[in-house]
């Protein structure tokens, strides 16, 4: 079994964020970068097919040469290869468009994406090479199984969650639960040895259409300040939660 796992390469959620060029521009200075979250629930899972049942895994990046530190990672994790198609990714059809060539021309079995990447929080990927590719479609799963051809995944739904039965190949928008957060692997010195010897494979990208952009970035409004009330002014808090939050 093929498998492949794309990788989006974020912020790490602990980074201060600020913006540059009037708000349009995302300032990278001194701000550390990681495996999107949702993706490294993914590619541990795809390791554990790699252990238990032979698997090969690839992880791909659609990404300028910068990403190429959170790719040796994932290789550190376990992926037998890595592919970066070189392109910033300016939004989630030309990434999808990237990624379908990759996967068209790898003919990978499972192909396993985050649900959404922590960044831009777009979700809007793993469905789009799910429409283009005429691939099977999981979103939002939390749980995957493969024996032979077919697939077997649990997926959340308002209030409970759902089983499916897909035949390969398929494509999957993980999250926590295709692993738990205890599973996650940290590379140790022979995996980060190792990862240095693996093939990371840099493709040009294909033409296609950027049909979003980013006009402006606006912060979260700062919280207000506290207002307190004494126990006996049942009235001012009252009339504050009236007439000021207007929430009754």
């Amino acid at each position: 079994m093929k498998i492949l796992v794309c990788i989006s390469h974020v912020p790490d959620t602990t980074s201060k964020i600020n913006f540059v060029n009037g708000d349009a521009e995302f300032d990278t200075n001194g701000v550390q970068y990681v495996i999107n979250p949702n993706d490294e629930f993914g590619l541990t899972r795809a390791i554990w097919f790699q252990e238990q049942q032979g698997a090969t895994v690839t992880v791909v990046n659609v990404g300028s040469v910068d990403t190429e530190p959170t790719l040796r990672k994932a290789l550190a994790i376990g992926a037998n290869e890595a592919i970066r198609v070189n392109a910033p990714a300016t939004d989630g059809f030309f990434v999808a468009k990237q990624l379908a060539e990759v996967i068209k021309a790898g003919n990978y079995d499972l192909v396993i994406c985050g649900k959404e990447s922590l960044d831009y929080n777009g979700g809007m990927v793993p469905g789009m090479l799910a429409g283009l590719l005429g691939y099977n479609f999981v979103n939002s799963c939390t749980e995957l199984a493969i024996d032979g051809t077919t697939a077997k995944a649990s997926r959340e739904i308002d209030g409970g969650k759902e089983i499916i039965s897909a035949s390969l190949p398929l494509i999957v928008g993980g999250q926590k639960g295709l692993v738990e957060e205890k599973d996650l692997r940290i590379p140790n010195m022979r995996g980060i040895m190792t990862a240095r010897t693996k093939v990371l494979t840099v493709l040009e990208p294909v033409s296609a259409s950027v049909e979003t952009k980013s006009v402006k970035f606006e912060k979260p409004a700062p919280k207000s300040a506290v207002k307190l009330f004494s126990a006996d002014d049942l009235d001012g808090l009252v009339n504050a939660l009236h007439n000021e939050a207007k929430v009754i």
